[in-house]
C-alpha cells in the first residue's frame, strides 16, 4: 500500500523507524529460509512496518501495555472483516518475536479463536449442474479435476502436461502448500475429459495454459471461471474453490475411505485438520455392538 508521498508501508518504516531495516532484512532471510511464500513475508513485514510506524519504535521496545491497547483497538475496528487486521497483527507479531527469541513475548500475545464455521459441501446433484455451465470445454475441465483430484486451486493451475500420467493414472502434485509432493489417482472418467481437452486445446507445459505464450492459469482467471459458472447454476449455497476440495474429501469419507488415507491425498500436515470433514460427511450410523457378534456371521453354530 502506497500513500501520498508515493512510498509503502515499509519504506516509510524503513526511514521512520531506527533499526527498521535491519529487522526487515531478517524477516526476508528467515522466511526464504523456512520455505515461506513472498505473499507470506510482505505481510509479515508490512504488519511489523505499521506496527513500528505507530509508535516511532520496534516492538521489541515497546511495553506489553502499550502492545495490548493497540491489539484491542484493532480488535474492536469496525471496518476490519471478521478482526482480520487483529488476527494478522498478532500472527506478524509472533512470528517477529520468536525470530528475536523472545518466546515470552509471543507466548504472552492474545490467543487466536480458530473459526468454527464448517466448509459449504455441495451435493452430487449440484456438481453436476456446475460441471454442466461452463460452454467452454477448458472451464468445465478444470473445475471437474478440481473436485475429481481434491485439489487446491493453485496446484490445479501449477500443472503440467507432464505430471498427468495416463498409464499409471495418477496425477503428480508438486510442491504443494507444505512444500511437499504427493500422488494421487487419476480418475478414469477424468483421465477421458483430459485427453479430449489435450486434444482441442493442445496446450504446452502446463496443462491449463494463460492467455500469453508458456503462461499458465491465474487464480484469478480460475476464481472468475468458478464465479461466473456459478451464476448460470440454482446453486444458493456460498460456494468458492475450495468448496470443491472439501466435497472430494466429505463424499470420500461418505464412501468408506478411511480417514488416514485421505489425510495423504489432501496433502494434509496434521490430521486433525482432516477431521473436521467427519462433521460434514454424512456417513451411514452402526449400531454400537461387539465384534465377537459378527466374527461368525453366516456360519453355523457347529462350525464355532
Amino acid at each position: 500500500m502506497r500513500k501520498k508521498t508515493g512510498l509503502t508501508i515499509v519504506e516509510r518504516a524503513t526511514i521512520a523507524v531506527p533499526g527498521f531495516e535491519t529487522v526487515a532484512k531478517k524477516l526476508e532471510m528467515q522466511v526464504a529460509l523456512r520455505g515461506q511464500s513472498k505473499s507470506t513475508l510482505q505481510n509479515y513485514i508490512r504488519r511489523i512496518a505499521l506496527f513500528s510506524l505507530h509508535f516511532g519504535r520496534l516492538p521489541e521496545q515497546i511495553e506489553e501495555d502499550e502492545i495490548n491497547e493497540y491489539l484491542a483497538a484493532l480488535a474492536r475496528d469496525p471496518r476490519s472483516p471478521s478482526r482480520s487486521s487483529f488476527k494478522h497483527m498478532v500472527y506478524g507479531l509472533r512470528y517477529y518475536y520468536r525470530l528475536l527469541g523472545i518466546n515470552k513475548r509471543a507466548i504472552a500475545l492474545p490467543s487466536l479463536k480458530r473459526d468454527t464455521k464448517l466448509p459449504v459441501i455441495l451435493n452430487r446433484k449440484e456438481l453436476k449442474e456446475l460441471f454442466r455451465a461452463p460452454k467452454l470445454l477448458k472451464q468445465r475441465i478444470v473445475l471437474a479435476l478440481i473436485y475429481s483430484a481434491g485439489l487446491r486451486g493453485k496446484e490445479a493451475i501449477n500443472l503440467k502436461l507432464s505430471d498427468i500420467d495416463f498409464e499409471r493414472m495418477t496425477i503428480h502434485i508438486r510442491q504443494t502448500k507444505y512444500k511437499k509432493d504427493r500422488i494421487v489417482p487419476l480418475s478414469p472418467t477424468m483421465a477421458k475429459g483430459l485427453q479430449k481437452y489435450i486434444k482441442a486445446e493442445n496446450p504446452h507445459i502446463w496443462l491449463f495454459n494463460g492467455k500469453q505464450p508458456a503462461s499458465q492459469y491465474s487464480m484469478r482467471g480460475l476464481s472468475w471461471v468458478l464465479r461466473e459458472n456459478l451464476k448460470k447454476t440454482s446453486i444458493a449455497k456460498d460456494v468458492n474453490l475450495h468448496s470443491l476440495r472439501h466435497t472430494y474429501a466429505t463424499h470420500l469419507l461418505e464412501e468408506g475411505l478411511n480417514i488416514v488415507t485421505l489425510k495423504s491425498l489432501l496433502g494434509h500436515a496434521d490430521i486433525t485438520t482432516t477431521m473436521i470433514y467427519l462433521h460434514v460427511a454424512q456417513c451411514p450410523l452402526i449400531k454400537p455392538h461387539s465384534p465377537f457378534d459378527t466374527l461368525y456371521l453366516g456360519k453355523a453354530a457347529n462350525e464355532s
